[in-house]
């Protein structure tokens, strides 16, 4: 049984729910144990997996999170400087699923979000759980 860490930017209580609960369905359908980080915002998940696997207590991570369109260039700092955090520590040998939401408005997120629609909380949680099976082919 594999202990996946879920680390969560809570910014959209309401969307970040519906991605938590997708997340930790798949998990526990799988038969794997789960903890929750709550995280500040999207730009500070692939530094909260870093730490959090210095301790050695996770075999995987799922970055979950929702980022939407605003008038500014900070949008795309978020979403590409988070995916870019999350692809390093991948390819470092890390086990992650990028759950990331990165949308031009809230009905995009929500249509990703639900469990009913297209689960992508859920979907991060496989993603994660299949990059451990290739780990544990390929490294261990």
């Amino acid at each position: 049984m594999a202990h996946i860490l879920i680390v969560e930017a809570r910014f959209y209580d309401h969307l970040n729910d519906l991605l938590l609960a997708g997340a930790r369905a798949a998990i526990e359908a799988a038969g794997h144990s789960h903890e929750t980080l709550t995280v500040p915002g999207a730009l500070e998940v692939p530094g909260a997996i870093a730490l959090a696997d210095e301790s050695g207590d996770y075999d995987a991570f799922v970055a979950l999170g929702v980022v939407i369109r605003g008038e500014t260039y900070h949008f795309e700092i978020v979403c590409n400087e988070s995916a870019r955090g999350i692809m390093d520590l991948t390819l470092s040998g890390l086990a992650i699923g990028n759950g990331i939401l990165t949308v031009e408005n809230e009905a995009q997120a929500l249509a990703r979000a639900e469990k009913e629609q297209l689960d992508k909380g859920g979907g991060a949680a496989a993603a994660a759980l299949a990059m451990l099976d290739l780990r544990t082919r390929f490294v261990s």
